[in-house]
């Protein structure tokens, strides 16, 4: 569960479950516990009816964007323009996950090797289907939160022992 200005919303999290941020491995499916700030926000321009803006440095997503995950790369985690010639994920996504979708700062600075790349918060599969390791809610959600959330939000991910308590942002 995801908890925002007191609203408690269902979510998704990692195919694995959650993992220790500091035992988080490259493609292990796993949503590394810990607290996160937002650090940007990416949005598709052509879809209709738009997102809302938040108070997040916003980028406007180009069908070139990529995020790198070769962790031999010296672009491992970071924006790439596709195409590349190492491995690197589409940020403009047929399914529309990264219709909005918002970095969260695990394994950003600094950047450690096969720690966790694309660790995003973003839009949810149909039926809240579990993520690669990213945090996923509902595009209703994602409309109602988005304007609200700014560089001062933070997520913060809970092991299961605390699942009693809900993820909050």
């Amino acid at each position: 569960m995801l908890t925002f200005r007191g609203l408690t919303l269902r979510c998704a999290i990692g195919r694995t479950g959650v993992t220790h941020a500091k035992q988080k491995r490259e493609g292990d499916g796993k949503s590394p516990i810990g607290r996160y700030v937002f650090e940007w926000c990416a949005l598709r321009p052509d879809r209709r009816p738009p997102m809302p803006r938040s108070q997040l440095p916003t980028i406007v997503l180009r069908r070139s964007d990529g995020w790198c995950d070769e962790a031999t790369s010296l672009s491992y985690n970071r924006a790439v323009r596709l195409p590349v010639s190492i491995s690197a994920e589409a940020m403009w996504r047929p399914d529309g996950l990264y219709d909005a979708v918002i970095g969260l700062s695990h394994n950003t600075a600094p950047r450690q090797r096969r720690m966790g790349s694309a660790i995003f918060f973003h839009l949810a599969r149909p039926g809240l289907q579990a993520t690669e390791g990213c945090v996923a809610i509902p595009r209703s959600a994602m409309r109602l939160i988005l304007p609200f959330l700014s560089e001062r939000t933070q997520m913060v991910i809970l092991a299961p022992a605390d699942s009693g308590r809900p993820k909050r942002v």
